[in-house]
């Protein structure tokens, strides 16, 4: 062992006061300067010292330099070749990895006879390792930080050698001072060295210990060296636990102690710094004992219970440092080093609370934000709307998402099961607005989409009916009126909203509700004025104008329409009406004004293809399936006229919300649906990051192609099992609790039925036979009893409205039948395919009983109260992708294509 150290060590220390360990006269050389972590700091600290790192290495990069304000470093293979050169250093730092940085210290010490301190920022290394290097050390008279060290800094000199203390700007975090840090954590040495500003406390040496195993620099050393240093009066240490380190050292100063780690007591491993041990005799809690014996103090410090004495305190929390550093340092009659600059105090560059009134205490003021980031936000809070990131989207989506545990699926964050429980208008909010829709949002919905329901006399109308009667199944019809709803007609009505949004951000609108907002505060040009009013009235604007009024619909930017010398035109109300229901989102961040300058052309086809539905007969000039066309822009809700339109009578209240209830359950199966994918896939091919090609009926195209009989009118199989079922008991009112139906002899006559089918396909030796529809599902099995979570779901909520559907208790019979008669081995689930027939079969039974419509027409019923919720779900997949995708992201690249023969 060295014998020339000083100190009361049985060891080698070669220093003996704080001001030795970095100082402007240190040199040094930085092993793997050109790795990852050294390039980005070996350059600031290098800066920051005057020029201190005379060479590195990397082996292979002999002749490249690493480029810094000052000049670039030159870079060797190795040491040897570096001191050939002529340069000369007597401090080396070791970026290397765990299994070479022992490699790095021989080599070090090998060739350079003029080394006397070596700062390990390497982590993690063996113990075997960290005993060599601990060995080498003590026989050449070598001091040793580290490892898994930041290194060292010094404020007075300027130095920092060996990391990244004080970051990116040393001299913000380090400022002069009187207080010395010792911290087993490297981030930390720099937080706590900002905090002690904050407090007017600067500071003088800060050593980043590290933790691992070993720590050749520790607290007995420290402390030594802390006494004999005239410009440190007192001193932080950040302990973690493991090691006996802190026990043994003898502080002559005052000290404050900040203990980490109580929680790492119940493991039984490692965890974070790797000599953070738990357990033992060395634990958070045992440190924290040795503090309290040292400072000869009952207690940890808190601001609440100040517990300290003149030699010191011992905190938990980081945040308390710099109170109980302020009291040790009054106790020892001194005062800190300059006026405090600041306080720990949250401080928040931005903020929102949502509308919501809080308590002083809690409702934090904003402040503005240092520079750059104060013009980053100015500039953010003048953007209007939010600003997705575009990205791949294949497979992916911003819209929906499923639940794999409960193949529950939500849409915009709200689940199918709670959009079930809203009307239809609301849910037509949630999908482009991305937030269920309240009273204000469903009245303007209701009358901007009423007043595009009857297509009488139009090519639109024409086109559907001309694809009915050629036999094509609904989606194909409404594709046809669809494919004719194109972006010509709304090309205007676009840059209108676009005018709105930027006129009313300017003139300070907060809330679409407000009704004290000044009118006269939008300045806008007389120009930009001219664009929204025509010489001659316009009776479809006119109309819309009073649908909003007589269902007293907040609507400022159609308020500020009235005001206009002119007359407002039909695209400038429907601007209007969009911008008025795009305006909380967009304040709120949640839609982009690329989504709101497209709501009239989505509402519109909304329109159009509940419009295209129905047979052409049910449109006539005035009317739309008997509703007069005053009734739907001015009263009647878009829920109640589909329900018309789908069943061809007006519902009653449990009808109607049974029809909701079927909407929100079918908005969306999450993004990988057929529909959504044919919706996506659409708006790819367009090149959703040129939005103005983007052309929103071909991603509703996209959506109705992408619908069949097995997705989408699958419904109808339901129907069917149910109506053989009961067409010959003689039902009369599905809802009717006292139907005087034996629907456990029904069911169990059904099951020996399917029992013996299944026993003769068996004997013919066919594997394939027909399942019931509605019965089991392959995620939720093998139970004794299987429940699909969402017809639970509904079942319940239908109980607690006190409502009854034969039709849903029959499959229940069916299942537990089918268990008793031996066909399954346990009970399967009612799926959610069965709830929606039984739902649906249950709105159309009495005009089916009745002889009004026929199997057809419930067939496309079926098929088509899927395409009135999915076009929802599908047009929130469609402007998400719109606002978040790339060019051509759904496509699936040719290595993952196969050839089938």
């Amino acid at each position: 062992m060295h014998k020339d150290g000083i100190g009361p060590f049985k060891y080698f220390v070669g220093i003996s006061s704080l001001d030795q360990i970095a100082s402007r006269h240190d040199r040094v050389c930085v092993l793997n300067v050109l790795g990852g972590e050294s390039k980005d700091v070996t350059p600031v600290g290098h800066v920051y010292s005057g020029g201190n790192v005379v060479f590195g290495t990397s082996p292979g990069r002999s002749g490249q330099w690493l480029k810094t304000s000052l000049g670039g470093i030159p870079v060797y293979n190795d040491v040897r070749e570096g001191l050939e050169n002529g340069h000369r250093f007597n401090c080396g730092v070791i970026y290397l990895p765990p299994s070479g940085a022992r490699d790095g210290v021989a080599e070090l010490i090998r060739v350079n006879p003029e080394l006397r301190k070596i700062f390990i920022v390497t982590e993690k290394m063996s113990v075997h390792d960290s005993r060599e290097i601990r060995a080498m050390g003590q026989q050449h008279g070598i001091d040793i930080f580290g490892g898994n060290s930041l290194g060292v800094a010094d404020s007075w000199n300027e130095v920092r050698i060996g990391g990244a203390l004080g970051g990116d700007n040393p001299r913000e975090a380090l400022r002069r001072g009187s207080i010395a840090i010792f911290s087993n954590s490297g981030n930390f040495t720099t937080t706590m060295a900002t905090y002690l500003r904050m407090a007017g406390w600067g500071t003088t040496t800060l050593i980043s210990s590290g933790k691992d195993l070993y720590i050749h620099f520790a607290a007995p050393e420290f402390a030594y060296c802390l006494a004999n240093d005239m410009r440190t009066k007192a001193a932080v240490l950040y302990v973690e636990p493991g090691g006996h380190y802190e026990l043994e050292a003898t502080f002559t100063k005052p000290v404050v102690a900040c203990v980490v780690g109580r929680w790492k007591s119940k493991l039984t491993r490692p965890v974070g710094h790797a000599g953070a041990m738990s357990g033992g005799d060395d634990d958070a809690g045992a440190k924290e004992r040795w503090f309290m014996e040292k400072f000869e103090v009952d207690g940890v410090f808190t601001p609440e219970r100040p517990i300290f004495s003149r030699r010191g305190a011992v905190v938990t929390n980081i945040a308390h440092i710099t109170h109980a550093l302020t009291a040790v340092m009054q106790a020892n009659a001194c005062l800190p080093d300059f006026a405090p600059e600041g306080n720990l105090r949250l401080k928040p560059w931005f903020g929102s609370n949502m509308g919501l009134t809080l308590p002083e205490a809690l409702d934090l003021p904003v402040v503005e934000a240092m520079a750059p980031y104060g013009r980053e936000i100015a500039r953010l809070n003048r953007q209007l709307g939010a600003a997705f990131p575009r990205q791949s989207m294949k497979d992916a989506s911003g819209a929906s998402q499923m639940d794999p545990a409960t193949q529950v699926t939500t849409l915009n964050g709200v689940s199918v099961l709670d959009a079930a429980q809203h009307p239809f208008e609301a849910n037509v909010a949630l999908a482009l607005l991305r937030q269920v829709g309240g009273p204000n949002d469903r009245a303007l919905i209701n009358t901007l989409v009423g007043e595009s329901l009857n297509l009488h006399g139009t090519p639109m109308l024409a086109a559907a009916q001309a694809a009915r009667e050629a036999g094509n199944a609904p989606n194909a019809v409404l594709a046809a009126a669809v494919s004719i709803a194109g972006p010509k007609a709304f090309e205007g009505t676009r840059r209108l909203v676009r005018l709105l949004l930027e006129e009313f951000v300017h003139a300070g609108l907060t809330s679409v509700l407000d009704d004290g907002f000044d009118l006269a505060s939008v300045q806008a040009s007389a120009e930009n004025r001219a664009l929204f009013v025509s010489d001659i009235p316009d009776p479809r604007a006119a109309a819309l104008i009073a649908g909003v009024e007589a269902r007293g619909a907040q609507a400022p930017f159609v308020r500020w329409l009235k005001t206009l010398p002119g007359h407002p035109t039909r695209d400038a109300v429907r601007a209007a009406i969009a911008a008025s229901l795009a305006w909380g989102p967009l304040m709120r961040k949640r839609i982009s004004p690329l989504t709101a300058e497209a709501l009239p052309w989505w509402m519109h086809l909304f329109g159009v293809m509940i419009g295209a539905s129905v047979d052409a007969a049910a449109h006539a000039p005035e009317s739309f399936c008997g509703i007069p066309n005053e009734t739907l822009i001015r009263e009647a809700s878009l829920g109640a006229v589909a329900y018309t339109a789908l069943t061809g009578r007006d519902g009653d209240p449990d009808s109607l919300f049974a029809f909701q209830m079927l909407i929100g359950l079918l908005l969306s199966n999450g993004p990988g649906t057929i529909t959504a994918q044919g919706a996506k896939g659409a708006v790819s091919s367009d090149g959703p990051e040129s939005p103005e090609r983007v052309q929103l009926n071909k991603a509703m195209l996209g959506f109705l192609t992408h619908c069949g009989y097995a997705h989408g009118g699958n419904g109808y199989e339901g129907i069917a099992f149910l109506i053989d079922r009961f067409e010959a008991t003689g039902l009369a009112d599905p809802g009717d609790r006292n139907h005087g139906i034996d629907l456990a002899a029904l069911a169990k006559s059904y099951a020996a039925a399917y029992k013996d089918y299944k026993a003769e396909k068996k004997e013919a030796g066919n594997a394939s036979f027909q399942k019931i529809p509605g019965v089991n599902h392959p995620v939720f099995k093998d139970k004794p009893v299987n429940t699909d979570p969402r017809e639970a779901y509904v079942r319940e909520l239908a109980e607690k409205r006190g409502e009854y559907n034969v039709f849903h208790a029959f499959y229940h019979a069916v299942v537990q039948a089918l268990f008793e008669a031996g066909v399954s081995r346990n009970v399967y689930c009612v799926n959610v395919d069965a709830l929606l027939s039984a739902l649906l079969l249950k709105l159309l039974w009495a005009p089916f009983r009745a002889g009004e419509i026929g199997r057809d027409r419930l067939e496309t019923a079926a098929f088509t109260i899927f395409l009135y919720a999915r076009m929802l779900g599908c047009a929130a997949e469609a402007d998400d992708h719109m606002n978040r995708g790339r060019d051509m992201d759904t496509r699936t690249p040719a290595s993952k294509c196969a050839f089938v023969s």
